[in-house]
């Protein structure tokens, strides 16, 4: 049975040159990179070119750069470390209502320390709304919180005129942008777009699980969240994991060759996907934008009459992974925060299923699963008792 894993906004296979790399810091280079003896120093060697190296593909420098277990935690850090700093300065934080959970978990404890958090509003299509955001700024914004790319639906937002927004009407105000599900696919310059903080992973772009990175443009201020033993980093304690630094170096490296052609490819494998589901399956709707601000790895559709989860159950047996609802909260019966913001009935909204594409998908897998899919929603349908009779 062929397989086709499209559940790549969730996690990525890591690639075998990236392994490659890794190994000999398991094995032989396996020094702590703040002692002097030689082990150390090729440990401390390889973390500061790797930071030098994933720094330089946002337009950034090394000394800007802090290794992280994940997107996660890097957003944690932005968010509470920004706010720990500059609460002298104000206590306002403007986000988004369809940012991912890393992002509205943290604003909501903000907001229960005494922070107060405004969410802007997105359209049909999830573009949040730039007059509502140029509204809401005042002197008391100490941040800005938008991702590059919804993790869910794809939505590029056009971070250059948020970035020049809050430049005019408030340049005290950083601009941090959650990039797990840009970087890689979707090229983003720092400078370019007045981006002060950007979080970053390494699992989302076939590197290892459990490293990520935030990058904070030099002259931001930002707290420590987390205290302990102090290696490298002056904002996070604990020892690098100098094996996964090395991962995430290869990946970015590997994820950047040839950005060009591989980002073709990707599109038209997903705009094959796209128009072959519509043209096979009644009843669909896509979610998210068709034009130049979609993600090139994102495709989300609903299929009515029928659960999502169903789909996902029927397709994993066929071989076909794909995810149903927001990334990690896939267990949670809810409907998408992200659907119903973009004003999707509910009931919709949990016939929804995200395929997620990288640059190891092929045609022959999006050809699979156009075999697949109409005969799974058919089946599905015929037993639903949402179906018309």
């Amino acid at each position: 049975m062929m397989k086709a894993y499209l559940d790549n906004g969730n996690t990525t296979p890591v690639d075998k040159r990236v392994l490659e790399v890794m190994e000999p810091y398991f094995t032989e280079e396996y020094g702590h990179p703040l002692f002097i003896y030689s082990r150390g120093r090729k440990a401390n060697e390889a973390v500061e070119r790797a930071s030098e190296s994933i720094s330089s593909t946002l337009g950034a420098r090394g000394n800007e750069l802090t290794f992280t277990s994940g997107a996660t935690e890097s957003i944690d850090l932005a968010l509470r470390g920004a706010a720990k700093a500059r609460r002298e300065n104000g206590k306002h934080i403007i986000t988004s209502e369809i940012e991912n959970p890393s992002v509205l978990r943290v604003c909501e404890k903000l907001d229960e320390n005494g922070f107060e958090v405004d969410y802007l509003n997105v359209d049909k299509e999830g573009l949040i709304d730039l007059e509502q955001l140029k509204s809401l700024i005042k002197n008391e914004t100490i941040l800005v919180s938008i991702g590059h790319v919804n993790d869910e639906i794809g939505t590029i937002e056009p971070i250059k005129k948020i970035g020049e927004i809050i430049l005019d009407e408030n340049p005290d105000a950083y601009f941090h942008t959650n990039a797990a599900a840009s970087y890689g696919r979707v090229p983003i310059d720092i400078d370019e777009a007045n981006v002060d903080l950007v979080s970053l992973s390494a699992h989302k772009i076939h590197g290892p699980p459990g490293v990520g990175a935030l990058v904070a443009k030099e002259g931001t201020e930002i707290d420590p969240v987390n205290y302990g033993y102090q290696s490298l980093s002056d904002l996070r304690p604990g020892t690098e994991n100098v094996p996964g630094i090395v991962g995430f170096e290869k990946a970015a490296e590997l994820s950047f060759q040839d950005f060009d052609s591989k980002i073709k490819e990707m599109r038209e494998i997903r705009d094959k996907l796209i128009q072959g589901i519509e043209n096979k399956i009644s009843e669909v709707i896509l979610h998210g934008p068709r034009d130049e601000n979609r993600s090139p790895a994102n495709v989300n559709f609903s299929f009515k009459h029928i659960e999502g989860e169903s789909i996902l159950m029927h397709l994993d047996l066929q071989g076909i992974s794909v995810a149903t609802g927001s990334a990690c909260a896939t267990r949670k019966l809810e409907p998408s925060h992200v659907l119903t913001a973009i004003g999707l009935d509910p009931v919709i909204a949990h016939g929804a299923i995200r395929f997620t594409l990288s640059r190891m998908n092929t045609t022959e897998e999006i050809e699979y699963t156009l075999e697949v899919l109409p005969k799974v929603v058919e089946n599905l349908r015929k037993m639903s008792p949402m179906s018309k009779r």
